[in-house]
């Protein structure tokens, strides 16, 4: 399936590269496709007006490293809040993280990389579902 073809599908649809790198993306895409994955996180200031924020009922397609589109998703939740602000609680269902202290290692080590990091920096925390596997 082509991008044009997934967005024809899915109209209004944005679309997003999960993770910094090709394993990550494979990685994240293997858990999002088996159902355990359902959360992620990203700095605010990742997202503008040709990369809008996550909204709630919006269906939007991630893309292989390749920029091939993967799934359809579907976000049920968005929450704003402080990297310093994230707790125990809000881990789990990212998967890619063993516990609260992992996550904070893994994303202070992201936004570093990104250029954006500081314990204060403001973050949107998305739930979500897959509406629809591209094949894989």
């Amino acid at each position: 399936m082509t991008l044009d073809d997934a967005l024809a599908r899915h109209p209004g649809a944005a679309t997003d590269r999960p993770g910094d790198s090709a394993a990550l993306n494979a990685e994240i895409l293997a858990l999002m496709r088996a159902g355990r994955k359902t959360a992620t996180c990203a700095a605010l200031a990742e997202f503008s007006k040709a990369e809008p924020a996550p909204e709630v009922g919006r269906t939007d397609i991630a893309l292989d490293w390749q920029g091939r589109p993967a799934l359809a998703t579907r976000t049920t939740a968005v929450e704003r809040l402080r990297y310093a602000d994230m707790d125990a609680a809000r881990v789990p269902p990212q998967r890619e993280f063993a516990d609260l202290q992992d996550w904070q290692r893994g994303y202070a080590r992201y936004f570093a990389r990104m250029g954006a990091f500081d314990p204060g920096v403001e973050m949107i925390c998305e739930r979500f579902e897959m509406v629809e596997d591209f094949g894989g």
